[in-house]
């Protein structure tokens, strides 16, 4: 199936959503307005976008958020949600469909979660996963800083855990020091969803930038790179963009966002 018709699978599934998960008062951080030059360069977004203030979680969502998730709508649990959605390997780690057992704390992120799945977790949220730009936007920041991508050494200290293990239990949120919005987990811990996922495709090659054959593809205007020195922000790129929205990984969660009102 392609695409296009898991999403259509998706809306329909998104209107059985009867209830809300449960969600702390202070699971979301406002994240002001500011100027934000994404290392893709678009054709349409040569230089710095204007990134709209919003709001977004301070940590990614847990196994408990996702389990209350599940429990409200037991339409996304594990052996029932929609085979077009979700991959076999959905929550797989849980010990059962509404009980996630020792393997999956209930204060670790929530993993083996497909995009549509995730997409669901927000609207039923009354959010939204972020954008590409708006995670990055919060993800260059480091404890004192609101652009530390220029720093070799905090970029060196992201690329040490992707260099780690991926088969070691995963740490439980909130462990990690804030960033400058108080927003914690961005690196270090899991890979996250994104909106526009789908959109990242990103050539290896300039020379292809006139090429016709790039209209052909999904999200075509992401061909390249303007930082190549910094690979966390290309691995995040090449790893999302090789996903298909039901895929799952061991590896992979989210966080959700809100507009501002």
């Amino acid at each position: 199936m392609n695409r296009a018709s898991r999403v259509a699978a998706w809306l329909l599934a998104s209107a059985w959503l009867p209830g809300q998960a449960a969600e702390a008062p202070d699971a979301y951080v406002t994240i002001p307005e500011g100027s934000f030059k994404s290392a893709l360069r678009y054709e349409e977004q040569a230089t710095a976008a204007r990134v709209p203030a919003f709001r977004i979680m301070r940590h990614p969502v847990t196994n408990a958020g996702f389990l209350a998730f599940v429990r409200s709508n037991p339409e996304w649990s594990r052996g029932r949600a929609p085979a077009t959605l979700v991959e076999d390997r959905y929550l797989s780690h849980w010990e059962g469909a509404l009980a996630p057992g020792a393997a999956a704390l209930p204060n670790q992120p929530v993993t083996w979660v497909s995009w549509f799945a995730a997409r669901a977790y927000c609207e039923a949220q009354g959010a939204r996963l972020p954008t590409w730009l708006e995670w990055e936007y919060v993800a260059a920041a480091d404890p004192t800083r609101r652009d530390a991508r220029a720093d070799p050494s905090w970029r060196e200290s992201i690329l040490d855990w992707y260099s780690r293990p991926s088969n070691t239990p995963l740490s439980v949120v909130g462990t990690q020091p804030a960033n400058v919005y108080g927003v914690q987990d961005l690196h270090g811990l899991v890979w996250e969803w994104v909106d526009d996922s789908s959109a990242l495709l990103v050539s290896s090659d300039n020379r292809e930038q006139g090429a016709a054959d790039k209209l052909r593809f999904c999200g075509a205007a992401a061909l390249s790179t303007d930082d190549r020195e910094n690979y966390a922000i290309l691995m995040r790129v090449a790893l999302l963009s090789s996903l298909e929205a039901a895929d799952a990984t061991a590896n992979l969660g989210f966080r959700c966002a809100r507009d501002m009102p």
